[in-house]
């Protein structure tokens, strides 16, 4: 990790699987043709990602720490697949369109990341359900100071059927969060191979 990275007081963190690059260019090509209404933000192909574990700000100090525990976490292959666009909050207008991942591998990992994190006393967790899925638009506000999200006139379609096949995870990831105007971006801070 170089110098750059470790800097600064606080860092927003998590831990992710990463796609595969021939899926994430799939759902670049797809989105290109899907995620085309004004109000949508589509996340791009090189953000795509399962988040593992929400880790939120986290101190320099402990950030050290994550790194070097995520950095020796040996994990088998993540086998998963991903399933249509659904929308976020489901009864409300939508925030997010979101692809389900599910995964009892994938969640394995999750179980297995959090374990070891709440050994070290590096995070407590929430107690909510884990849910595989990845993000792939977010929907922009209505306006200038307005909270609530942007009507989405053209929701996006169906996956293609190559996209729905199941695939391999490639790697598990401990990523920095860096806030830009544009929409975050994601610094690899730790990176195991799944093998």
């Amino acid at each position: 990790m170089a110098g750059e990275e470790r800097c600064g007081s606080r860092q927003r963190l998590f831990v992710a699987v990463d796609l595969p690059d021939g899926i994430r260019e799939g759902l670049r090509a797809w989105g290109e043709a899907e995620l085309v209404d004004p109000a949508l933000k589509p996340v791009r192909a090189e953000s795509l990602h399962v988040t593992l574990v929400f880790l939120g700000h986290r101190e320099t100090a402990e950030v050290e720490e994550i790194v070097d525990l995520v950095g020796g976490l040996s994990a088998p292959p993540a086998l998963m697949k991903l399933e249509d666009p659904i929308t976020l909050p489901r009864r409300r207008r939508a925030a997010l369109f979101a692809l389900p991942a599910p995964s009892p591998a994938t969640t394995d990992l999750h179980h297995g990341v959090v374990e070891k994190l709440v050994e070290a006393g590096l995070h407590e967790p929430d107690g909510r359900d884990f849910w595989p899925h990845v993000t792939v638009a977010r929907v922009r506000s209505e306006g200038r100071g307005s909270r609530r999200p942007a009507g989405v006139a053209r929701r996006p379609g169906d996956l293609p059927e190559r996209l729905k096949e199941p695939f391999y995870a490639v790697r598990l990831t401990l990523y920095r969060s860096v806030l830009q105007p544009g929409g975050s971006r994601y610094v690899p801070l730790a990176q195991v191979e799944l093998s």
